[in-house]
């Protein structure tokens, strides 16, 4: 048994808390939020059953938290009001604060603004023209 496979067991939790797992050892009935959600069901309110534990190449350990798939609930239905608040929000994010144009990709957050405004010096992709 690897270092890494012992550092990551404990079914029993006394050394995590709650039972931890390597990756791709959790036993069957435990699923994390992505795979309740693949399968059309939520964690619906129950805590965290167990973890899968993974060290990295750095040695830092990644969790995913793992829920009970018999206790888990299917997924809220999206409701009309829903979908209009979610398109609101995307038409949002594609719009530039500064020149008021609706884009057809988001907003870069980091510059707050459409490229064409964070750079206006910046010649647009034209053809070059050749004498």
């Amino acid at each position: 048994m690897g270092t890494a496979y012992a550092k990551c067991f404990d079914p029993t939790g006394i050394r995590y808390g709650i039972p931890t797992y390597p990756w791709r050892m959790a036993p069957d009935g435990l699923a994390t939020r992505r795979q309740l959600r693949a399968k059309g069901l939520r964690p619906g309110g129950q805590h965290v059953a167990a973890q899968v534990l993974v060290y990295t190449r750095h040695g830092h350990p990644r969790v995913a938290y793992l829920y009970r798939v018999a206790s888990a609930k299917p997924v809220r239905p999206m409701t009309s009001r829903k979908w209009g608040a979610l398109a609101l929000a995307m038409l949002a994010r594609r719009t530039c604060p500064v020149c008021h144009l609706t884009y057809s990709y988001c907003i870069p957050r980091s510059l707050g603004m459409c490229l064409l405004c964070a750079h206006p010096n910046t010649p647009a992709s034209a053809p070059e023209l050749t004498p």
